[in-house]
């Protein structure tokens, strides 16, 4: 398991596509929710999106804009346009409209006409979290990189009205969201995030992979090393230098996320359980480093986090 897959896996569309809408100008679509993530592309045609607070972005055939919640944004055909806003929120594309969630206005594309692909994602728990810190609110990558050819099954799919449709959606989005993180990470003079650039290093790569394939293991920086093949010096440096952090203070922060989310999810399960989980045999132990990372103990986090 590597860092962006941990991180990533509580992302999943389910039902999320907005709407699979085929505009003529003049229009102005306003997306009401602030969705954790909400991803925009286009099929045919172009228009702008309009986040709250920032510069207008064309959205080109091809191009994936993402926008970071809670702001929200606007999809236009052109800056200042004279259409009034349609609402698009929960209701933006209901059976009630016409069609099922992904059918909102959809017909063949006729000349000069643009189609919008939006999928909103909600995000689970503190493990996504971390993902979403590291992204800015608006990102966009142009067309012509690997999502190309799921825009092209996107399309396809969109196009009919089959059993198992929703599903194929979801996991076509997905993949689409994949493919457009990878690309905005890896962009040319980019600034990825310690652990994304990280895991490029051969040593250091291969001691996150084992760090999150195993959290609950009991590493010791020398454990660490040994499966690396390196000593422990050499770990420690390279860790430090390209993540910014020790291995086992890493280790910690990241079994602290995971018990966040433990505590939240298996509300039945014990504290001395979760301590278990994520490797600490005493609970008392486990405790104070969860107050240390998290600010507070794991009971008042469960508390105060599953009735918020």
């Amino acid at each position: 398991m590597d860092a962006f897959s941990d991180l990533i896996r509580g992302v999943r569309a389910h039902g999320s596509l907005f709407g699979s809408s085929t505009l003529t100008p003049p229009w102005s679509l306003h997306f009401v929710d602030g969705a954790p993530l909400t991803l925009c592309t286009v099929l045919t045609g172009a228009g702008w999106i309009v986040a709250d607070g920032h510069d207008p972005e064309p959205l080109r055939t091809g191009d994936t804009i993402v926008v970071r919640g809670p702001a929200t944004f606007t999809f236009v055909d052109e800056v200042g346009t004279a259409a009034e806003p349609l609402e698009c929120g929960e209701d933006c594309a209901t059976p009630e409209q016409g069609g099922t969630r992904h059918r909102l206005g959809w017909n063949d594309p006729g000349e000069g006409a643009t189609t919008l692909i939006v999928g909103a994602y909600p995000v689970r728990g503190e493990l996504s979290r971390r993902l979403l810190d590291a992204l800015p609110v608006v990102l966009r990558v142009d067309a012509g990189g690997t999502a190309d050819p799921v825009l092209e099954h996107l399309g396809a799919e969109v196009a009919v009205d089959a059993p198992g449709q929703q599903v194929v959606l979801d996991r076509l989005l997905d993949w689409m969201l994949v493919c457009t993180l990878r690309e905005w990470f890896d962009r040319p003079g980019g600034a990825p995030p310690a652990w994304w650039a990280a895991q490029r290093d051969p040593v250091v790569g291969n001691a996150l992979r084992l760090l999150h394939a195993e959290p609950a293991a009991p590493w010791t920086v020398g454990a660490l090393a040994d499966r690396t093949g390196v000593s422990r010096s050499t770990l420690a440096k390279r860790f430090a230098d390209l993540v910014g952090e020790p291995p086992l203070t890493y280790l910690t922060r990241w079994r602290m996320t995971l018990a966040a989310d433990l505590l939240v999810e298996q509300d039945s399960t014990t504290i001395a359980d979760v301590a278990r989980t994520v490797g600490y045999s005493d609970p008392f132990g486990f405790s104070a480093a969860f107050k240390r990372i998290r600010g507070t103990n794991p009971s008042t986090y469960r508390r105060t986090t599953t009735t918020t």
